[in-house]
């Protein structure tokens, strides 16, 4: 059954609080967010199993702790997911990196997949999907669906700022999918905006409108 974890590392929250400003401007909003996924990752890899390996040091032969078993893949949701990228990658350097794009049908509002790449064996990779926000978590429960049609099992979720509704839609659909969370906000607005939110993710990563 997953489990809904969120944050409550004082650096994880005084770097959440930076990027929530409206004055913040392109690069450093760039580099925060690569700093949290970071910290987000020290946190998300906690129930990862180890193994005793022996090895030699300068000194003496010793044993040592390494990672056991699956090998491991970051898959961000296009495009904002891109910006939490290199922050994990930082922390888990051998890690494939796939990709999900995915756009709201205009109509109906559901999203719709246009771009899905995944590294070989995902179905036996331990898979983190990176999201910095998880509004009403539409794409997100889209996403994981799709690996899941992919053949994919060992699925975590990543997110900066979630709401509550986004939490329960993604819980619902996926009970067996973990989440990681930085900081949960009140409430969607009228527009499906997080509040309070930061605005929109991808348009402060990449400096557009």
């Amino acid at each position: 059954m997953g489990k809904v974890f969120v944050m409550d590392h004082p650096l994880i929250q005084h770097k959440i609080g930076y990027i929530r400003r409206i004055d913040t401007g392109t690069k450093d909003f760039r580099d925060t967010i690569a700093e949290i996924a970071m910290l987000l990752t020290y946190e998300a890899t906690r129930e990862l199993q180890l193994k005793d390996v022996e090895i030699e040091t300068p000194i003496c032969k010793t044993t040592v702790k390494e990672l056991k078993g699956k090998k491991m893949a970051i898959v961000p949701i296009l495009r904002a997911g891109l910006g939490m990228v290199d922050g994990v990658l930082n922390m888990i350097p051998a890690a494939r990196v796939g990709h999900i794009g995915l756009y709201r049908d205009p109509k109906t509002h559901e999203p719709v997949e246009y771009y899905c790449k995944l590294p070989a064996e995902c179905g036996e990779r331990e898979i983190f999907v990176l999201d910095p926000m998880l509004a009403t978590g539409g794409s997100a429960s889209a996403a994981i669906q799709m690996l899941k049609d992919r053949g994919c099992k060992n699925i975590h979720f990543m997110c900066i700022i979630a709401a509550p509704e986004g939490i329960e839609r993604l819980s619902t659909d996926h009970p067996d999918v973990d989440i990681y969370i930085g900081a949960k906000d009140d409430k969607l607005n009228e527009n499906a905006y997080i509040v309070p939110g930061l605005g929109d993710a991808g348009d402060r990563i990449f400096g557009t409108k």
